[in-house]
């Protein structure tokens, strides 16, 4: 390839990429790397599966159903995001705040929490295809799921 077309198809996807920025914003692409890594958190997650003799279509929908419910919660966000704007354009919110431009801060910050464990699930996926991972990954990815799993189990316990 020459480096005539070269800069052409780098100008083309730089004019892209900015005009993407411009129509959907950075939260915009926080989303499409999320919807990224889930796909690649599938298929890695399959293909880890099916190379240990142990994939099976009722794990795989299970998968699915995680994947739906992080589209669920990353919704939930947004909702609550344009709910907060809602109240501060309207009267009756107190007069020091209102025209305050609240960013999509809970959209963000559970597109960001939910991209990262996809990450995390993506590193453990490549470490079962055999993938040297670095033992800091290991123990990190250990850490979190210590952590984060019984917290869950403990606001699920009836009162």
């Amino acid at each position: 390839m020459n480096t005539e077309k070269a800069g052409d198809i780098k100008l083309f996807l730089t004019g892209l990429a900015a005009s993407l920025t411009a129509l959907w914003g950075y939260l915009g692409w926080a989303i499409v790397f999320l919807v990224l890594a889930m796909a690649a958190d599938y298929i890695t997650g399959s293909v880890a599966a099916r190379a240990h003799g142990e994939w099976s279509s009722a794990v795989a929908r299970e998968g699915l159903r995680h994947k739906l419910g992080t589209i669920i919660a990353v919704g939930a966000a947004a909702f609550a995001d344009l709910g907060v704007r809602v109240v501060l354009h309207s009267d009756a919110v107190l007069p020091f705040l209102r025209g305050f431009e609240w960013p999509d801060g809970f959209t963000m910050v559970v597109t960001f929490w939910y991209f990262l464990t996809e990450l995390g699930s993506i590193l453990e996926n490549a470490g079962k295809l055999g993938a040297p991972l670095h033992p800091w990954i290991v123990k990190g990815i250990a850490v979190l799921k210590s952590n984060v799993t019984p917290a869950g189990e403990e606001e699920k316990k009836p009162e």
